[in-house]
């Protein structure tokens, strides 16, 4: 993560629209009915009270002078009384010189002045405890289809497709009774589970809001989905096939990629550019690049042996290879740059980071060497303060995981925002640490367990940097990412706000709206002025 060196439409559907989308289109394992009013959902309301047991422990403070009670102190908890029970039960007065007293220690027992405590009582009870249970919840998933083989952001329908919405009702003895909803505002009711045949829509695709109803009176939470649906049969007239995505936090099919649904972005039809593409198999993220920097490392690790080229197989300044050097560790650089292949795989699929969008950026980055570069760059994405402040700012979930590890889980639960400086620069420190592979004592002078676990720390720290550029286009454009920007463009900005950081891209989008231009890359690019136009090159360098 090479930082410059500063921190500088839901489509609308007429009714008689909805009525060739939707009115035939619709079959259900049970009853279904379209176009009638659905019952407002009333949302979870599930409490209920238990009895606890706890201990009532009851305390006088009296007086050392003359032993007279001054007040009782009533606790549920074991050990002293808290300040704030003292205060409570003691009055203003007696609190401020209890809190104002000298110690009183055994040599001097006789003569202290003040108040002493002492536990009079301890009654075993119960008390009645309100809580709240777990909530119904929905699901939605597609049946007669399956994830493309280049890449999990696209379902293929064989057949026409259907969205089946199912509820899940954790209480025993009770049970998921219906389903209901609206598409595009026009409300269905349906039994459980709820089948729905789809239709073709535009790019834009169709709202669905979704909610089950419980036997226990309530309902689950109203739930969103974007679906979109594009028919295909371009190839073959005889021979129809359904792209389908569908972006929902509810959505239990194929993952989609990462950041699509907070940008409210969908793909493009038929699944997105190679670049930005996860394949099934490791051995499919396989390169054969001959790099000079990568070599010249294992050169001077002793992997390779460049004795019999000119100065060693070394360029003059040492950064690279030279020809006869390139050459003779070819074998070697193809063989390295394939070594963490799997693990790219492993996170793309557990993050939604195009894999091949990954491991180009490492090849961009560091050649794929993970060690200390320059004394600030670190690691196989070359992570840097900024970049780790980036990181975990705008990735909660993984804040919340790595945090502890470095501060108290009290300090932790605070946020990122809310932590001193003092501890946001140990946490950053920290994470820098943890993608940093170089290591003297070490074959190679390389830690490959740490270089291996780096891998899953950039792959995060790509989801915050794809958060913070979506805001940045939301706060700009005032709307949803997805409505302004393509879902390719927008990785495009995510890989700017990587590689030069947020001013960079905040200004160049800034920039584009005020010459009223399309949010559009060519138009964003030519706007990233100084040395933040660096970061064009870098684009292009993994995108291509």
């Amino acid at each position: 993560m090479n930082w410059v060196k500063f921190r500088p439409r839901i489509a609308i559907l007429t009714t008689s629209m909805l009525v060739v989308l939707l009115g035939s289109a619709f079959v259900s394992s049970g009853s279904f009915k379209l176009g009638t009013s659905a019952d407002t959902p009333p949302g979870p309301d599930r409490f209920t009270s238990i009895l606890v047991d706890y201990t009532i422990y009851t305390w006088w403070m009296a007086r050392f002078k003359d032993g007279a009670l001054v007040c009782e102190i009533i606790t549920d908890h074991e050990g002293l009384p808290t300040l704030n029970e003292v205060y409570i039960d003691c009055g203003e007065d007696i609190y401020d010189e209890w809190v104002d007293q000298d110690l009183c220690t055994e040599g001097k027992y006789n003569h202290c002045e003040g108040y002493y405590i002492y536990l009079l009582d301890e009654i075993p009870s119960q008390r009645e405890v309100v809580v709240e249970l777990p909530a119904a919840e929905a699901w939605i998933d597609l049946e007669d289809c399956s994830p493309l083989s280049i890449s999990a952001a696209t379902n293929l329908c064989e057949f026409k497709p259907k969205l089946i919405i199912t509820g899940d009702e954790p209480l025993p003895n009770e049970e998921i009774i219906s389903i209901a909803g609206r598409i595009d505002g026009e409300p269905f009711t349906c039994d459980a589970p709820c089948r729905i045949r789809l239709a073709p829509t535009d790019e834009d695709g169709v709202m669905l809001e979704f909610w089950a109803f419980s036997s226990y009176g309530d309902s689950s939470e109203v739930y969103e989905a974007q679906v979109r649906v594009a028919e295909d049969n371009e190839d073959n007239p005889d021979q129809t096939y359904w792209y389908v995505d569908v972006l929902s936090s509810q959505w239990i099919g194929e993952p989609v990629a990462s950041c699509a649904e907070s940008w409210e972005a969908f793909p493009p039809v038929g699944g997105p550019p190679k670049w930005l593409t996860t394949p099934k198999r490791a051995e499919d993220l396989n390169t054969d690049v001959s790099y000079s920097y990568l070599a010249a490392n294992l050169i001077f690790s002793g992997v390779v042996d460049g004795s019999g080229c000119e100065n060693g197989g070394l360029l003059p300044d040492s950064y690279g290879a030279n020809t006869c050097g390139l050459e003779e560790a070819h074998p070697a650089v193809t063989e390295w740059q394939n070594r963490f292949d799997s693990l790219i795989l492993e996170v793309a699929q557990d993050t939604g980071v195009p894999a091949q969008m990954l491991k180009r950026l490492f090849a961009c980055e560091s050649q794929f060497w993970p060690a200390l570069f320059e004394g600030s760059d670190t690691g196989l994405g070359q992570l840097t303060e900024d970049g780790a402040d980036t990181t975990l700012l705008w990735n909660d979930s993984f804040f919340e995981k790595f945090c502890p590890l470095v501060l108290s889980s009290e300090r932790c639960e605070k946020g990122y925002l809310h932590i001193t400086e003092e501890e946001q620069e140990h946490l950053r420190i920290g994470l820098i640490n943890t993608v940093n592979a170089t290591c003297e004592d070490c074959p190679l002078s390389i830690d490959l367990s740490q270089a291996n676990f780096s891998v899953s720390i950039f792959g995060h720290s790509m989801l915050a940097n794809c958060e913070q550029a979506g805001r940045i286009v939301r706060n700009v454009s005032g709307g949803a990412p997805g409505k302004a920007v393509s879902y390719e463009d927008l990785w495009k900005f995510s890989l700017v706000n990587y590689n030069a950081g947020p001013g960079c891209l905040g200004d160049a989008i800034q920039a584009t709206r005020d010459f009223s231009e399309p949010y559009e890359w060519d138009y964003v690019a030519a706007n990233l002025e100084g040395i933040c136009s660096l970061g064009v090159d870098y684009v292009e360098d993994i995108s291509q």
